[in-house]
């Protein structure tokens, strides 16, 4: 499987050597990184040609990385059904610089896009309608940014006694920021709860034979 993803690797940066930056096996899945600007004609390519066909768009997601001169990376996965292969595409824009959107290619792009202007602010220009679709009314900044304050902020709830909408400013109790890492597997004793009868069972059978 490796093989063959790296040889379609190679036949799509070799069908397109000014859009696509590199391609790499990660994961056990192909990565192909491509320029911002060109990424609809390559997600176009990926869907139509005859070698790849990947005609269904899993998912759209973004990640930020502050540190990067191209803030944020937008990864499309792509799956075909035809010839039973996936491949993530992979494109990096900075803070300001927006991105074509892909409704065009694949429709279900609409509300992935959607959800990534909402969590992290990658603006996909050409998009029929780009609004939050998580947060709530009003909402300020977008939470998924590695800087995004987690004080400072309000929270939206329906108040019974109010018979209303209001919004409350952000309370994190400390206990709830303290964690002790351990696995909740650890600590529990040797027998945990609902495992007395089969560790029961177990010694039954050992007795027997």
């Amino acid at each position: 499987m490796n093989e063959a993803l790296k040889d379609l690797g190679e036949y799509i940066a070799g069908a397109l050597p000014q859009d696509v930056i590199g391609t790499e096996l990660a994961f056990g899945e192909l990565m192909v990184t491509v320029r911002p600007s060109s990424i609809l004609r390559v997600l176009a390519f990926l869907r139509d040609d005859s070698t790849c066909l990947f005609k269904v768009l899993i998912d759209l997601s973004g990640a930020d990385y502050p540190e990067r001169k191209s803030r944020f990376e937008i990864v499309y996965s792509l799956l075909s059904i035809s010839q039973n292969q996936r491949v993530r595409v992979k494109t990096s824009v900075g803070e300001d610089e927006p991105v074509p959107s892909a409704t065009t290619v694949y429709s279900a792009a609409g509300w992935y896009e959607r959800e990534t202007w909402d969590m992290y602010g990658i603006y996909f220009t050409d998009h029929p309608d780009l609004r939050r679709i998580l947060t709530d009314y009003g909402f300020e900044g977008h939470p998924m940014r590695k800087d995004f304050p987690l004080t400072g902020r309000v929270e939206v709830r329906y108040d019974e006694t109010q018979k209303r909408v209001v919004y409350d400013p952000v309370k994190l109790t400390q206990d709830f920021r303290s964690f002790d890492f351990l696995s909740p597997w650890e600590g529990m004793g040797e027998i945990l709860p609902g495992d007395e009868k089969a560790k029961a069972d177990g010694e039954e059978e050992g007795e027997s034979a």
